[in-house]
């Protein structure tokens, strides 16, 4: 067998839990990579996108607001509805 390191396991691990949380593989990896491999970081940043998403906030627009405002709901909001 091989002895996979832990990081990667933790990283497999958060992918898997943000997956079923019926987020998108890419759009996980992806949020992963953003916040370098936070899953709580992640996770916020992938609920918010899904929000603003549903809200009619184009994706592009919606990463990076989220980015600039360091994952702050109201501080995002406010950002989004001034463009």
């Amino acid at each position: 067998p091989v002895c996979l390191p832990l990081q990667l396991l933790s990283y497999l691990g958060a992918c898997d839990r943000l997956l079923k949380q019926g987020y998108e593989e890419g759009q996980v990896e992806e949020a992963m990579e953003m916040f370098q491999y936070s899953e709580k970081k992640a996770a916020e940043f992938l609920h918010l996108l899904a929000q603003f998403n549903d809200m009619g906030f184009q994706q592009n627009e919606i990463k990076e607001v989220l980015l600039l405002c360091g994952n702050q709901r109201e501080k995002a909001l406010e950002e989004l509805v001034m463009k």
